[in-house]
């Protein structure tokens, strides 16, 4: 990228912010002003808010989690595999059985990882 390709983007910079500064300014100026309890009063999906928010989670909700972004992950190197394997743009013909040996020892692992959490009882909501 040299100099003269610079301007339009400072351009675009400029304009992202003067757009942010005016609707936060403009938000304020015309924004309700008087505050009651009601407003004041935290809103979730329509009903009332019951018991503290600051109660913590069961270790168990942070495993699921964890659980689900490495398959979510998994599925991230698994499309673009399956998409690209045997296409003529995707995987040359002589690296085709190395990565189809690779992506199997990874969903080993995966599945190793997966029915280790399942004996280690992450799935049983007691």
């Amino acid at each position: 990228m040299n100099l003269p390709d610079l301007p339009p983007l400072f351009v675009y910079g400029a304009i992202l912010v003067g757009f942010v500064v005016t609707n936060l300014l403009v938000a304020h100026l015309l924004g309700p002003k008087k505050k009651t309890p009601v407003k004041d009063m935290p809103y979730e999906s329509g009903m009332d808010p019951v018991g503290d928010a600051r109660q913590p989670f069961d270790v168990r909700f942070y495993l699921v989690a964890i659980l689900f972004l490495v398959f979510d992950v998994e599925l991230l190197f698994l499309y673009p595999w399956a998409v690209s394997a045997y296409s003529e743009a995707g995987v040359p013909p002589e690296l085709r059985d190395t990565v189809f040996g690779i992506m199997l020892v990874f969903m080993g692992t995966l599945a190793l990882a997966w029915v280790y959490a399942w004996r280690k009882g992450v799935f049983r909501w007691r």
